[in-house]
């Protein structure tokens, strides 16, 4: 059940890592905000590079801002070894301070929870009676990705995740337009929409040239959330020696609602 929360509730497991926690606590430290203004070293024209500061600006305009958010998602995951599983999550997020996360299967009866905040991961496996409580890094280990709670929101809410202000390419075609970012971790080819600069997909390649590990992301079923709009049917592709595939279906999303965040250990319970 631990290998299904973590792709369900973050969809977070998409390489094998080759840093170690410490490197990418230290590089989150340096890049946990995102500037408004992106730095591009794409060579060409002044109307490209105008264009290119655009489609940054309207992309930044469409981020989703909130105070909290909640969700009921269908959650179709196959593994790398052909296993697939069908769950349903129950998502509630206070911003910067605590995601919460409740997996149901069969029959409705929950199977899981999780509480993340800035500081700590804790999990209970309701279904072997088992608590675990560790350090924020516990995300990084578990998935070797560069996330804290800040990037881990963004990805389940459907803001724009590892694209560095470093522009390095762009191009266009039918309709949508593609920014090319080059960071410490990835290589970020995010396509969005010309018409109103909404995130279409986002291909992740690993910065490790001797790696072989992609991800793609799509965004799609775009519906309205007031003063932006939020895409409720997505899936995550990963690619390296095996695929892991994640469709996920937002079936309920509200914004701006007063939330509860129930999370109690039960004494019979065993400490992991």
């Amino acid at each position: 059940m631990y290998k299904i929360i973590i792709p369900v509730a973050a969809a977070i497991i998409f390489f094998v890592s080759c840093r170690s926690a410490k490197n990418i606590q230290t590089a989150i430290a340096k890049k946990d905000t995102v500037a408004v203004k992106p730095v591009v070293t794409a060579t060409g024209h002044e109307d490209t590079v105008r264009m290119i500061q655009e489609t940054y600006a309207g992309l930044l305009q469409q981020k989703i801002n909130y105070k909290t958010f909640s969700a009921k998602i269908d959650v179709d995951y196959q593994d790398a070894d052909g296993k697939k599983y069908n769950v349903t999550a129950h998502l509630r997020i206070n911003r910067d301070s605590v995601i919460w996360v409740s997996i149901t299967a069969i029959l409705g009866i929950e199977g899981l929870r999780a509480y993340i905040t800035r500081d700590s991961v804790k999990l209970l496996d309701k279904q072997n009676k088992i608590y675990t409580a560790r350090s924020v890094s516990y995300l990084q280990d578990v998935s070797d990705l560069p996330l804290n709670l800040s990037s881990l929101q963004d990805l389940l809410v459907g803001n724009p995740v590892f694209l560095d202000t470093n522009i390095v390419s762009y191009s266009k075609s039918n309709g949508a337009i593609s920014l090319l970012s080059s960071g410490i971790f990835f290589k970020n080819l995010l396509t969005v929409s010309e018409t109103n600069r909404l995130m279409q997909s986002s291909k992740l390649d690993d910065a490790d040239e001797l790696r072989n590990r992609t991800c793609y992301l799509t965004y799609d079923n775009y519906e309205d959330a007031g003063q932006t709009f939020f895409s409720s049917k997505r899936s995550i592709s990963v690619t390296e020696k095996k695929k892991l595939d994640i469709q996920m279906n937002f079936k309920q999303h509200n914004f701006n609602e007063t939330l509860s965040f129930p999370f109690s250990v039960p004494k019979n319970y065993k400490r992991n």
